[in-house]
């Protein structure tokens, strides 16, 4: 006992936040007491352990700590993982016993900022694992829902858990996600990000395949449809795979809306994806190339907008839309007190002044106003770089090519995004390849008595989703 003892010492040297405690429960037994002040309750310390072990005569310890979880420990190597995870360790004779005494480190359950829910529920994850888990059980109530827990991080040690609904999940994809999670060996997992960058590494794009919510209720919908949710220790996201690219232009918040009147807003929320890239390279080449696309008397008002312009139309352009993604992260990185000021500045005196000074013409403002409007519509912050980069390239393809360099460069972007694959599933689903199930669901919202049907594109089990009469 008094080895052990030593050995944490001389392991936690400089950690003054170890607290080691000899307990007498009679003259000639001793009981040690270790813990981590930092992240343990010193008031479940006292309560569960040290008051029961004062009054203890016997050399039963374990049964008469009254702690919430307690777990004999078989060998030294695994005090430090229980030690850093809020467990109390008990050292009696030849016993070590691990007890929960965790303090409470974490921020309330809160309003989701980065997915605001219109008529959904409004609490959202934050960075207590087991508070995430708890959300998701609480809206699934069944003992399908499996959690597979893995450590990693040399260092770090952090936890993870694959989840999914094993009468409903394809065990294929469960295996894979295992099997890769497994392979990844380093120092330390601070965050979700660094499990999604390893996950799909295979993949060379912008966009991102892989999507990620603070939303306990779009996780519950994803278990269901037969998709499989990664929750993580200290982040306050889960990560859903396979994911598609048309999840990340329709919300969940379409759920909680009739289908007759959320029709419109889907195909609106399509528009204006592909106007957000195209915009700018359409103008360009009507400008430069194909002015016989547009009627004469617009193209005489165009070029007296332009008379007093010293750029080319593209240096123009690319110029408004640079000033544009620095407002953008001028918001983003802001405090909020400070967001609504800086748009402000840059959208109203800055272009206001430059066109005055003849710097732009005011077409060109509404054309790069019109394409950073429609982008506004996804707070994805990865889809709205896949935005920007493709918007640069049918700009410089419009450049070269004019509308001809349009359709080069869209037939590029679906041959990319047609290539792709999340989680062997084909991420331009349910367009290519088409998928009834899931198109009804996501592209074109119909009636929910009719969407009795999984998509086979996540899972050949238990495809029938319900009856109703």
């Amino acid at each position: 006992m008094n080895k052990i003892v030593e050995r944490i010492k001389k392991e936690f040297t400089n950690t003054p936040d170890l607290k080691i405690k000899e307990v007498k429960i009679n003259p000639f037994k001793a009981v040690y007491v270790i813990f981590i002040e930092t992240v343990c309750s010193s008031d479940k310390v006292n309560d569960y352990i040290l008051k029961n072990l004062t009054l203890k005569k016997d050399a039963d310890i374990e049964s008469s700590i009254p702690g919430p979880n307690t777990v004999p420990l078989d060998n030294y190597d695994q005090i430090e993982f229980y030690l850093t995870n809020g467990f109390a360790i008990v050292i009696y004779n030849k016993d070590i016993i691990a007890i929960e005494v965790r303090g409470d480190l974490n921020r309330s359950i809160t309003q989701s900022l980065r997915e605001p829910s219109l008529l959904g529920p409004e609490d959202s994850f934050n960075e207590n694992y087991q508070t995430n888990i708890g959300l998701i059980k609480r809206r699934i109530k069944s003992h399908t829902l499996k959690a597979e827990e893995i450590v990693m991080g040399r260092i770090t040690k952090t936890t993870l858990s694959i989840n999914y609904i094993d009468t409903i999940a394809d065990e294929k994809n469960v295996k894979v996600i295992k099997e890769k999670l497994q392979k990844i060996d380093v120092d330390g997992v601070i965050d979700q990000g660094t499990i999604i960058n390893y996950l799909e590494s295979e993949n060379k794009t912008v966009f991102p395949t892989i999507k990620r919510t603070e939303r306990p209720d779009l996780a519950v919908t994803a278990l269901l449809e037969g998709k499989i949710v990664i929750m993580m220790d200290t982040s306050p996201f889960a990560i859903i795979l396979p994911t598609f690219l048309i999840d990340f232009i329709n919300p969940v918040n379409d759920n909680y809306v009739k289908s007759i009147n959320v029709g419109f807003i889907k195909l609106l929320r399509f528009f204006s994806f592909v106007m957000s890239m195209v915009t700018p390279g359409i103008y360009i080449a009507i400008i430069n190339y194909n002015q016989e696309t547009i009627p004469s008397s617009l193209l005489i008002n165009f070029s007296t907008q332009r008379s007093g312009v010293p750029f080319p139309s593209i240096v123009e352009l690319i110029m408004l839309l640079f000033i544009c993604d620095v407002l953008r992260e001028s918001d983003l990185r802001f405090p909020s007190n400070f967001g609504s000021a800086i748009s402000i500045l840059g959208a109203l005196i800055i272009g206001d002044a430059a066109v005055n000074a003849g710097l732009v013409s005011p077409i060109a403002i509404i054309i790069a106003s019109f394409t950073f409007i429609t982008s506004l519509i996804f707070t994805e912050l990865e889809i709205n770089n896949a935005l920007r980069y493709y918007r640069y390239l049918f700009l410089f393809f419009a450049a070269f090519f004019g509308l001809y360099g349009i359709f080069l460069c869209s037939i590029l972007l679906l041959i990319n995004l047609i290539s792709l694959k999340s989680l062997n599933a084909p991420f331009f689903a349910p367009i290519a390849p088409y998928n009834k199930e899931y198109f009804f669901k996501t592209f074109l919202k119909r009636k929910d008595i009719k969407n009795t049907k999984r998509s086979q594109l996540i899972t050949e089990k238990n495809l029938t989703r319900g009856k109703f009469s």
